[in-house]
């Protein structure tokens, strides 16, 4: 055998690898809503909201119905689904604004910097909200491509009355300020960015976040879905984020990219009260009652999750972190602490699932640890009330129990001050200035800008 055909196999053979490297690590699209309510889905009960995409997807795949945020606002959110943590213990408890200097800490390791070193190409479109300062950009955590508002909404921008043209006006193509679309087409435009990602790295394993802005407010739709649904404005907006995920599915589709991809849809918190539902749930955004925090999320992967499957485990946004690693062989850092767990066999429906469930969730609402909950019971302590329900048998907090079960009571709360001291011994700083402050300006200005 000649040199020349020997390195000839030699090549033949490492592209070879390469591509059965690839088809074994699945792409992976991410698609989170903020604000949108637990019933705001055909598949979770919306009896005006038309979401035929979607249901697909639960038809298709499987249903989280005790799903949770990390909390029941934006920022804490994003930043569990970057780092696998609560947001306290990554001092990103409460949402940012743009008075705010600080964001994502770079020693944080992200989750598309995990996958990144797997070889995926990463995109993150949308709103970012962890910080809108140059050195917390999204292309500065992990993600090759960003086209959307590092900020927490376009609605921040008259709510601190500055010039166009200030921080609060900005809007990235990478890190590139272009002029913010029409807000009514702004789900349409991600969208198409979205969909040419997908063509553009059809042979390569990729990672997709889509983070829509809707249906925080201002709602607005374009002209195509006005008045379309049942459910007003806002059923308008949420048809449209479905029509968005139709888009993205028929681009897997279009490109045999299906079977190969792991498709997560969900919510950053529960409904602003006026706008959406949480029902059956008690609450809505800002607290940490179940509808303010349990959100709906559906997980989808033709010929890995088998369909039609109905999960109620606790599981959360945080769990994405080390399941999405995991799939794709990404080893997760030992030296920075992870709430999350691999929820894959759940998802799955393996026989093996039972280690992934989660025995305890904790509710923290703006940066104060409120309450946790195991599988049957919930305990809240704010406002000097205790409150104590059985989610089991009261899925609306309708009863408190407190009274009844003083030993649930006392065992949940022993709980919830492990916890807080745990986090109090592994916490992990934000980074940029006034970082010390932010919680203080947090809950000053949230309730009236969120």
């Amino acid at each position: 055998m000649t040199a020349c055909v020997v390195a000839l196999l030699l090549v033949v053979g490492a592209f070879a690898s390469t591509v059965a490297r690839a088809d074994d690590k699945p792409n992976f699209v991410v698609i989170l809503t903020d604000d949108q309510g637990y019933a705001d889905l055909g598949c979770f009960g919306s009896p005006t909201i038309h979401t035929p995409n979607i249901d697909r997807m639960a038809r298709g795949g499987v249903r989280l119905t005790s799903f949770y945020a990390a909390a029941p606002i934006c920022t804490p959110t994003r930043a569990a689904l970057m780092t696998g943590c609560y947001a306290t213990r990554v001092g990103l408890p409460t949402p940012l604004h743009v008075f705010d200097e600080i964001g994502l800490n770079p020693a944080e390791v992200t989750l598309p910097e995990v996958l990144q070193q797997r070889g995926y190409r990463t995109a993150c479109v949308g709103k970012w909200h962890l910080g809108h300062a140059p050195a917390f950009y999204p292309t500065r955590h992990g993600f090759d491509v960003y086209w959307g508002t590092p900020l927490g909404h376009m609605f921040d921008r008259p709510a601190v009355g500055k010039a166009v043209g200030d921080t609060s006006d900005l809007f990235l193509d990478n890190e590139t300020a272009i002029a913010f679309p029409d807000h009514g087409d702004l789900t349409e435009r991600l969208t198409d960015v979205a969909v040419r990602f997908i063509a553009e790295n059809k042979r390569r394993p990729f990672f997709l976040f889509v983070s829509h802005p809707m249906p925080h407010e201002p709602l607005a739709v374009s002209p195509r879905f006005a008045g379309k649904s049942k459910g007003g404005l806002y059923g308008d907006v949420i048809e449209c984020i479905d029509w968005s995920t139709g888009r993205i599915l028929a681009a897997l589709e279009e490109h045999g990219l299906t079977e190969r991809t792991v498709v997560i849809f969900t919510s950053d918190n529960g409904p602003k009260k006026g706008h959406g539902s949480a029902a059956p749930l008690r609450g809505f955004k800002h607290q940490p009652y179940e509808g303010g925090v349990r959100v709906p999320c559906v997980a989808y992967a033709p010929g890995r999750i088998p369909a039609g499957r109905t999960v109620d485990a606790i599981t959360t946004v945080m769990d994405l972190y080390p399941t999405l690693a995991g799939l794709a062989g990404a080893p997760v850092s030992p030296q920075q602490v992870r709430d999350g767990r691999d929820i894959w066999p759940l998802l799955t429906g393996e026989s093996n699932a039972e280690p992934a469930h989660r025995e305890f969730f904790y509710f923290v609402r703006h940066g104060v640890l409120a309450g946790v909950r195991d599988e049957r019971w919930k305990l809240l302590e704010q406002k000097g009330l205790t409150e104590l329900f059985d989610l089991v048998a009261d899925i609306s907090e309708s009863s408190n129990v407190a009274g009844q079960h003083p030993e649930i009571v006392a065992r949940l709360t022993a709980r919830m001050q492990a916890f807080e001291k745990d986090v109090t011994e592994t916490k992990r700083p934000p980074a940029g200035a006034k970082a010390t402050t932010h919680v203080s300006n947090g809950q000053q200005h949230q309730e009236q800008r969120q």
